[in-house]
């Protein structure tokens, strides 16, 4: 992302006279990082995402920095006159792409997200999971720098999920900027750089940057760089680590994030060596 995403005194309401939804808005998004919006049905998060993905102008305050941006609704509309591969080849040639390597681009994501198989089913005949996996699917098409996602993971089986959950790691990882909201409070647990709670009209920042995810721990060895930083995605989801020897990395992650982690290693540049992935015994407690 060339420039944050900047929301200065933003408010927005609905009407001339309307109630105000949001008031005194202010929130900067950098690259890199990956940022969680939570507050009770109503409150208005969804009006919020809409402002940074600009699909909605702010009444009052400005916002500025145009990273380009992708967006995910909770409720897609599937309606559309094309099949899930044409829909997906289609905007990816609108993004630059040669129609052979939007195709090509439009067919990874979909077997990425398990709806290989209806790839050429119209978009109206799709259930609302495979509505849901194509949504997800045309906002990392054209590899945005900024992805907004409210509620994107509703409707996702188990497996999709965790590919969401990947691909956001790579988003970061790549140096673009998430920001989403999700109804799970275990979605994404320890990974965020900042959480924000939207609160009578406004924001909140609520970020405890000494959280960690509860729950067992995956151990994990890797070789990298001697004294080396972890990548960014994988700094911020481990619980511990330890340089047992120089370039010899002793990690213990999250069970439920070592995916994340484990693909941030791997696209790291240059990429780290996984010597070995011990997950935790059954029943096991915080720590392998």
């Amino acid at each position: 992302m060339q420039r944050d995403l900047r929301l200065t005194a933003v408010g927005r309401r609905y009407g001339i006279r309307g109630p105000w939804v949001l008031r005194g808005v202010d929130l900067t998004l950098t690259p890199a990082t990956l940022t969680r919006v939570e507050g009770a049905n109503g409150t208005g998060k969804s009006t919020l995402l809409r402002l940074l993905a600009r699909l909605d102008a702010p009444t009052e305050g400005r916002v500025t920095g145009r990273p380009r941006t992708a967006y995910v609704p909770e409720r897609f509309p599937s309606a559309l006159p094309f099949t899930a591969l044409g829909y997906l080849t289609h905007l990816g040639t609108l993004h630059g792409l040669s129609r052979r390597s939007a195709q090509r681009a439009a067919g990874t994501w979909l077997e990425r997200f398990g709806a290989g198989a209806y790839a050429g089913t119209p978009m109206a005949q799709l259930s609302k999971g495979s509505s849901q996996k194509v949504a997800v699917a045309q906002a990392l098409l054209g590899e945005p720098e900024l992805l907004v996602l409210d509620e994107a993971w509703t409707g996702l089986d188990a497996a999709a999920r965790a590919e969401l959950e990947r691909a956001v790691a790579e988003r970061t990882a790549a140096g673009g900027a998430v920001v989403f909201v999700d109804h799970d409070p275990r979605r994404l647990v320890g990974a965020p750089d900042a959480t924000y709670t939207v609160l009578g009209g406004g924001l909140k920042c609520c970020t405890d940057q000494g959280s960690s995810p509860d729950g067992p721990l995956t151990l994990v060895l890797v070789r990298g760089p001697a004294g080396g930083q972890l990548p960014p995605d994988a700094a911020r989801t481990v619980a511990t680590v330890r340089e047992t020897t120089p370039g010899d990395y002793r990690l213990a992650v999250p069970a439920s994030h070592s995916d994340v982690v484990l693909r941030a290693l791997l696209t790291a540049h240059p990429p780290w060596h996984v010597v070995s992935v011990t997950p935790p015994p059954p029943d096991s407690g915080s720590r392998p």
